[in-house]
């Protein structure tokens, strides 16, 4: 069906359908109106359409079902979104009829009269009738509930009634309802034919778990589509009170680092080093990094590291669930993962070559080092012999940096389960070494330096390049002191992450993977950033 198909339909606008409401989605003309040019210009509007990069062909629709109490009726609908360079994507669109003149003139999709009656189609979660329906369907879940849309909640939610629900703000992919000031609902918008990884790892952590530091599981709402599969719409956790993310939190701590400089006259050639990747209590951080960084920022990184190997410890240790027991490396795992970073590997090779000339100063120097030495850091990725590796691997969080962490006093609360945004559903959900998530962190930790010189370099007194040294020596220390915690927590519980040469290799071939995963995405949005992952290729090719 071309996306023209509204041109020479008998139909014309303003459209009138005699169908009631609750059938409406039986006619195909009705459909077929629908899913027009209209639609796909809404949908190229919103925020969560992931589809921005490539030329939009035709939607179709893949599924629809209802969400439904009572009298009220509204429509969940997969729509299934192809595009010109042959693939597709599946989003969820709930729609409501609305007939108020005034209602919702920013969300309407398609002007259209029902049995004479004017009005139009919205996005149903701007409708707070919807949005209560949604609530209260999940509050009042039975046990099992055997219908095609199943609304699931856990023993956590009772006891209470709707009382008021707005939008969260700015998401990129998904829509979060926040209801009563306690609770979040998570609307998926990109839809995958299996569990959302979200909804699985929250689940588990919370409820089977009882893993403290992340949101509490409340309920969800998934389908059943033709072909018998489980997709999740819908995840309810408890909101957690907070002082805004772990990111946010961490460029106030590193300005003040970076300001002590000039303030504590410090000299950063004197400044003492540590060895890379060593593991560190704050006893062993030598006097003058303590005055130059203060005490807080290692208490902070150590609180971190043990919520971190809690997260894994709770996730590697399950024998009953096999989405979840542990799994030691083979054969399999390898090729799988020797494919994928080969492919990324070459794309980011034709992606530098590609915008050479937008870099300069080391950001040049690094990506030329990274050319001249391409062969070099592709064997470091073929180089992976599982048969030497003794650690375990798990599920993890899979897209684990300091913007997936919310601060609340002085503790930690891990969120965003989804996995990288890149990957598919099915190698989301691969075990892969903790230590995966340890190097998300680290890349992270290195981000949090760099963004700081770059957003503060005119209030600096120091010049780029000592502050880049200045924050090199002080990356080493805080991957030390979170490796001294999370560490002995690990082993403490008995989760096997390798012997200490193992825990290296993996470690480094993770920050390798990361950073060149960065490089994609800085070489295309801003590439004055390519310097930070080039820095961290840098870094692991020359240690």
């Amino acid at each position: 069906m071309s996306n023209k198909s509204t041109k020479n339909l008998s139909l014309q606008p303003p459209f009138n359908f005699n169908d009631r409401w609750e059938e409406l989605l039986e006619n195909k003309d009705f459909v077929k109106v629908f899913l027009s040019d209209v639609l796909e210009d809404y949908i190229k509007k919103q925020r969560w359409y992931g589809g921005k990069a490539s030329k939009l062909k035709y939607i179709e629709l893949a599924e629809y079902f209802k969400i439904q109490q009572n009298e009220e009726v509204y429509y969940g609908l997969i729509l299934e979104v192809n595009f010109d360079e042959a693939f597709y994507q599946h989003y969820f669109l709930p729609i409501a009829f609305v007939s108020d003149e005034n209602f919702a003139m920013e969300n309407r999709i398609l002007p259209i009269s029902i049995q004479n009656q004017e009005g139009f189609i919205i996005d149903a979660i701007h409708l707070e009738a919807f949005r209560k329906v949604v609530f209260e369907r999940i509050l009042n879940a039975l046990p099992k509930d055997k219908t095609r849309v199943r609304y699931h909640k856990s023993e956590l939610f009772k006891d209470c009634k709707y009382e008021s629900s707005r939008f969260m703000g700015l998401e990129q992919s998904n829509t979060s309802i926040v209801y009563n000031e306690k609770y979040v609902l998570k609307f998926f918008r990109r839809i995958y034919a299996d569990r959302n990884p979200d909804y699985e790892m929250s689940r588990f952590l919370s409820d089977k778990k009882d893993f403290k530091n992340t949101p509490a599981y409340l309920g969800s709402i998934q389908i059943k589509d033709s072909d018998d599969l489980n997709i999740t719409i819908g995840l309810m956790q408890e909101m957690v009170e907070n002082q805004g993310d772990a990111w946010e939190f961490m460029l106030t701590e590193l300005h003040k680092v970076f300001s002590n400089l000039e303030y504590k006259k410090i000299n950063i050639k004197q400044l003492p080093k540590t060895e890379d990747y060593g593991r560190l209590q704050i006893t062993d951080v030598p006097p003058q990094i303590i005055d130059w960084a203060g005490l807080n920022l290692f208490l902070k990184i150590q609180t971190l590291a043990k919520r971190t190997a809690e997260m894994h410890i709770a996730l590697g240790s399950e024998f009953e669930d096999t989405a979840f027991t542990p799994t030691h490396f083979n054969g399999d795992y390898t090729v799988w993962l020797k494919n994928r970073l080969l492919y990324q590997f070459q794309n980011r090779l034709n992606a530098i070559e590609n915008n050479l000339h937008k870099l300069d100063g080391l950001a040049l120097e690094l990506a030329n080092e990274f050319l001249e030495r391409k062969n070099e850091i592709r064997k470091k990725f073929v180089n992976f012999d599982w048969t030497k590796l003794k650690g375990e691997r798990i599920r993890v969080h899979g897209d684990y940096h300091l913007g997936q962490v919310l601060v609340k006093d002085d503790d930690f609360y891990i969120l965003d389960f989804e996995g990288e945004p890149e990957s598919t559903i099915r190698d989301r959900k691969v075990k892969q070494p903790p230590l995966k998530d340890v190097a998300g962190m680290f890349r992270s930790f290195h981000y949090a330096i760099y963004a700081t010189i770059f957003n503060n370099i005119e209030l600096y007194k120091h010049s780029q390049n000592e502050l880049f040294e200045a924050g090199e020596i002080l990356y080493q220390y805080l991957k030390g002191v979170f490796l001294g915690t999370y560490i002995v927590e690990i082993q403490n519980a008995n989760i096997n992450i390798g012997y200490h040469q193992e825990r290296i290799f993996l470690l480094k071939y993770s920050l390798l993977e990361k950073a060149v995963y960065e490089l994609g995405y800085e070489l295309n949005s801003r590439p004055r950033w390519a310097v930070i992952p080039l820095k961290g290729i840098s870094n692991i090719i020359n240690n």
